[in-house]
């Protein structure tokens, strides 16, 4: 489950230019079999969950701060990201999020490059059940009850219109990576922006529509209730519409010398 830096100049007068690497909103030049990719999108979204869920309940078994306990589980979110991507990124590009699977699929049948709508297909249902199973994992290993649907209600429109922010964050981190050649910082990049939204969006940045899914299975601190699971995934989809929106905007193809007007 998932922020930008401007163009670079041309720095090949500078140093060789950086072997580009396979991250959210790419897929490897050499991909592997769709089973592995299922199975890393599978597994990298449970322990996507299980470590934001994890470090939610460890973190208010220690402290009765709130505050605290948003650092302490903002903080787990950051690293065990960031891990995920850096390892899984090269088999199925770590999307771990429905919204930047379609978001990518919808971009590739235009240029060619990205998921097809058969691994999409294959992605998201992938997604959703690990999600699920990493929200069952983290409950299990602090002796919660494996799944108790959350009470904590989020259906204020001040979250909703926090999870379209978020949600448009990333998709233009993310794709303006890619538009830039620069997925290699894809690891740090996403990780970071996601520690960073956790603190300045009102719904402390899901962004994320299977792991959405995947928290309304705890009734911890991290979960979210039943019913507003889909009015999140809703503006989730506006968010990514409008982060494609502003990618095609912030980074259109420039125009060469030559067809540049005459002054």
């Amino acid at each position: 489950m998932t922020a930008t830096e401007a163009t670079e100049h041309d720095q090949s007068v500078i140093a060789p230019a950086a072997e580009p690497q396979p991250g959210p909103g790419a897929t490897p030049p050499q991909a592997p079999p769709l089973i592995a990719k299922a199975a890393a999108e599978l597994v990298g979204t449970a322990a996507l969950v299980a470590v934001v869920v994890g470090s939610g309940i460890q973190a208010t078994k220690l402290t009765k701060d709130v505050g605290l306990q948003l650092l302490a589980n903002s903080t787990a979110t950051v690293f065990g990201l960031g891990v995920l991507i850096a390892l899984l990124g090269p088999v199925s590009g770590a999307h771990f999020n429905p919204a930047v699977t379609l978001a990518e699929w919808f971009t590739a049948r235009r240029d060619g490059a990205g998921v097809s709508l058969r691994e999409a297909a294959v992605y998201v249902p992938a997604q959703i059940v690990g999600a699920i199973a990493g929200a069952v994992l983290a409950d299990a290993m602090f002796g919660e009850p494996l799944v108790k649907w959350s009470t904590h209600d989020r259906s204020a429109g001040h979250l909703l219109l926090g999870e379209v922010v978020a949600t448009t964050g990333l998709i233009l981190l993310v794709f303006g990576l890619a538009r830039t050649d620069r997925l290699r910082f894809a690891p740090i990049a996403v990780a970071s922006y996601i520690g960073a939204a956790y603190w300045f969006t009102s719904s402390t940045s899901f962004a994320n529509p299977a792991v959405t899914i995947g928290r309304a299975f705890t009734d911890t601190f991290a979960g979210i209730a039943p019913g507003s699971v889909a009015g999140f995934i809703g503006m989730q989809v506006v968010g990514a519409v409008v982060g494609l929106a502003l990618v095609a905007l912030i980074f259109m193809p420039g125009r060469s010398v030559d067809e540049q007007p005459a002054a």
